[in-house]
């Protein structure tokens, strides 16, 4: 009983995360962003393709899929376990974050194939760890801005997601405790998932925000 009641757990994250929400909307405009772009099914393709308010809609499904379970299902599948062995709220929360992670980087619909994780991370992170989050923004606000490559903004927030682990409690004791490694985790999970992009930024031909017609084309 309490190994299923571990498996709803996982699944209570991994099949909201697992909404492959830009290619919903791709598929409603008659598009398959999986051929079309950068062939990913996230929001900053979508924002490419389908536009500023797909894009964005896409934007705001992808981060509510690691928010909204993160902060409102561990009440619910606590329930599952018996009175004297239900795990913390904070162990649920993070694996049920985790999880949605995982179901949208690896959809199991897509066989697996899924989008960067980065919106729905944010999701996962502004949920369990404000401060965390706050950096991790700031970070993203500030390569983005001086670089205009959104891929360059992502991996720099992924670095500075483990750094931000680190700065949130106020105990020193505690501060590479569990949420540091799963921080940092999913910040490697982030920028193994960019290695295509980095590849194109040694290149030279990673797509800039805001770039003219000519750099979009290439």
């Amino acid at each position: 009983m309490e190994v299923l009641a571990w498996l709803v757990v996982v699944l209570a994250g991994y099949l909201p995360g697992s909404l492959p929400a830009g290619l919903i909307a791709g598929r409603i405009k008659g598009i398959d962003l999986r051929e079309v772009g950068s062939g990913n099914i996230g929001a900053t393709n979508a924002f490419r393709i389908l536009g500023k308010g797909i894009g964005t809609a896409v934007l705001l499904i992808d981060v509510l899929k690691g928010l909204l379970p993160c902060l409102f299902l561990p009440a619910l599948v606590a329930g599952l376990f018996p009175d004297d062995q239900a795990p913390a709220t904070e162990t649920l929360q993070l694996l049920i974050g985790v999880s949605a992670i995982l179901g949208h980087n690896f959809p199991c619909w897509l066989r697996f194939k899924g989008g960067k994780g980065i919106a729905t991370t944010a999701g996962v992170v502004g949920a369990l760890a404000p401060l965390p989050f706050g950096i991790c923004l700031g970070a993203w606000i500030i390569f983005f801005g001086f670089s205009r490559y959104v891929s360059v903004a992502s991996i720099a927030a992924a670095v500075a997601l483990p750094i931000g682990a680190a700065a949130w409690p106020s105990d020193a004791a505690n501060r590479f405790g569990l949420l540091f490694w799963i921080f940092l985790f999913l910040g490697a999970m982030a920028i193994w998932k960019h290695r295509i992009n980095i590849r194109r930024l040694m290149d030279g031909t990673e797509h800039r925000a805001w770039g003219s017609r000519k750099e979009t084309a290439k």
